[in-house]
């Protein structure tokens, strides 16, 4: 009050209410679908099985060399290691003990939890697991990989807070009997989250550095015991909606960290090659091209070499294709023009370089960006190419299978029963991991 004259703004000196409310309304209807929706349920499914599946390719390729990158007969012996983990402090349960038979069990440990990550078998487990195996392995000798192992290092880490089972999964089939009414008798979930938990409490007695992984273990066990809680005595629950909005959010979070460092790791690798005077000319691709080491098929080698355009044409494309690709998501035809160029680059680097598992990272990784129209094609096909093997199967049964092993595709909010969507399926904790009439316990 001034002079007897009221000041209080009116809608012209505070602002259009209009605005502030359409604003706002906006702002609602975001929030409500980023905290009532999984989004990309396809999407993050195929890098779940891609990036386990390289890993487990990889493991199995190198079974005869293990001794020497991570065993016992490294470079990198008991003390060696503790000093490495000591400076840099990170995480690898390789050196809780110096036996041999402790590092075979790492070792066949870290290639079970990638073949149920690639099957969607208890996955919210199997991605826990899968991240101690990665951490273990490549944290005891980080000087024996490549981008590659970088790329999967990181996305170990970020798939433990995804729910990417809702699809292409285990998980999924089971949830999807459990809605139908079936019986679903759980025993495994318990039992393998005891046995988990008993293994964090000797990891902890052992641990010596990378205390923050050891803790997100602990945080993801609890989690999982408060989630089978919930799902088991409150159901329909406030606090089972929580859990739901608190694990769609974080799904969310994780799938656009994943999307940006995809984004990243190509601008800055285009952007550093435009620094190289190789790369300026016009001839980077020439010397790896005569490397005896980076020439699986010399002939093929020497006949690309022999082009100096071919040479021009694949240096400057691959600078080009890099550099663009973070600036072409905002145009939906030509992100997924430079995506299959750029699938079809790691191809051939894994054939003429050779370098199969770096390139098999990439492409699990370019995956993030995939229309879910062709993803849901794919996997279409692949359940008919599925059903057609089975069929030639001589202990087929007539007439069945075919629908009981169909997995339905995930519900959008508020869909009926049976429909198809591009979320998954509310009620259930991960699409199906831990939760839903089946009262899963870790999965």
């Amino acid at each position: 009050m001034s002079g007897g004259r009221d000041v209080t703004p009116g809608p012209a000196e505070g602002g259009d209410p209009e605005l502030t409310t359409a604003v706002e309304r906006r702002a609602a209807r975001a929030f409500q679908r980023v905290t009532a929706n999984a989004f990309g349920p396809y999407q993050s499914a195929i890098v779940r099985i891609g990036f386990g599946a390289t890993w487990l390719a990889f493991l199995l390729f190198e079974f005869p060399n293990r001794h020497e990158l991570y065993g016992p007969d490294g470079p990198w012996g008991w003390q060696l290691g503790h000093e490495l983990l000591a400076d840099n402090d990170a995480f690898t349960g390789l050196l809780w003990t110096d036996g041999a038979f402790w590092f075979e069990a790492v070792y066949a440990l870290s290639a079970l939890s990638s073949l149920l990550l690639v099957l969607g078998w208890r996955t919210r487990a199997a991605s826990a697991l899968f991240m101690f195996g990665v951490l273990s392995l490549q944290n005891r000798s980080v000087f024996v990989g490549d981008g590659g192992d970088n790329v999967v290092h990181l996305m170990a880490i970020y798939l433990v807070l995804t729910r990417c089972a809702s699809v292409w999964s285990l998980d999924a089939r089971r949830a999807a009997r459990a809605e139908r009414g079936a019986p679903v008798r759980d025993v495994a979930g318990p039992v393998l989250w005891g046995v988990l938990g008993a293994g964090l409490i000797a990891g902890t007695l052992l641990n010596e550095t990378g205390e923050l992984v050891l803790w997100l273990f602990w945080l993801l066990w609890s989690v999982q015991g408060l989630w089978w809680l919930v799902t088991r005595y409150a159901p329909g629950s406030q606090h089972r909606l929580a859990l739901d909005v608190v694990a769609n959010l974080v799904h969310n979070t994780a799938l656009l960290v994943i999307m940006a460092e995809v984004c990243l790791i190509y601008a800055t690798a285009g952007w550093y090659k435009v620094q190289g005077s190789r790369w300026q000319d016009g001839t980077a691709l020439y010397y790896p091209l005569n490397l005896e080491y980076f020439t699986p098929w010399p002939a093929v080698s020497d006949l690309l070499a022999a082009s100096g355009l071919l040479v021009l044409v694949l240096t400057y494309g691959t600078v080009l294709v890099q550099v663009a690709f973070p600036f072409t998501l905002f145009n939906r035809k030509v992100k997924n023009v430079l995506l299959v160029i750029m699938i079809m680059e790691h191809a051939g680097i894994a054939v003429l370089l050779g370098l199969p598992f770096f390139s098999l990272a990439m492409i699990s990784a370019d995956a993030v960006f995939l229309p879910t129209v062709f993803l849901v094609w794919l996997g279409a096909r692949a359940a008919g190419l599925r059903e057609g093997l089975l069929r030639r199967l001589p202990s087929r049964r007539r007439g069945g299978g075919a629908a009981a092993a169909t997995v339905p595709a995930p519900r959008a909010a508020g869909a009926p029963a049976g429909g198809t969507g591009g979320q998954a399926p509310p009620g259930r904790a991960d699409g199906a991991e831990g939760s839903g009439p089946g009262r899963t316990l870790v999965g």
